[in-house]
């Protein structure tokens, strides 16, 4: 049976290897996003060029909180972060059934039901 399935799946085997190329490039740039050594360094650059004159003190601290809410995962810290929403925003009622979503019922809380009909 497995090597009738390795025949099978043959053709998809390059997927297969890139999708594991990539879990491998993410994993590795996640660790190095999240490195102490280079947050620290990313947060001494922005001193440094604060000192040097290259960026306001302004500009140095809207970097800081950058860094600091990606180390900590909070991505609403001013209308400046280039950070997306983790999800959409939710439509109203109306605009869902307008729209063709069904609005879910909690049967829970029915009259009917709690009639025993």
């Amino acid at each position: 049976m497995d090597i009738l399935w390795t025949l099978l799946t043959l053709p998809y085997a390059p997927v297969r290897g890139l999708t594991s190329v990539v879990k491998v490039i993410a994993r590795e740039a996640e660790s190095r996003q999240y490195d102490p050594a280079n947050i620290r360094r990313e947060l001494e650059e922005l001193d440094r060029a604060a000192e040097a004159g290259d960026i306001t003190p302004e500009e140095r601290d809207r970097g800081q909180q950058r860094v600091l809410d990606r180390l900590t995962g909070a991505g609403g810290g001013g209308a400046d972060t280039a950070a997306a929403p983790a999800r959409p925003p939710r439509r109203p009622a109306a605009r869902r059934q307008a729209a063709g979503q069904a609005r879910r019922v909690d049967r829970r809380d029915d009259p009917e039901r709690r009639r025993g009909r």
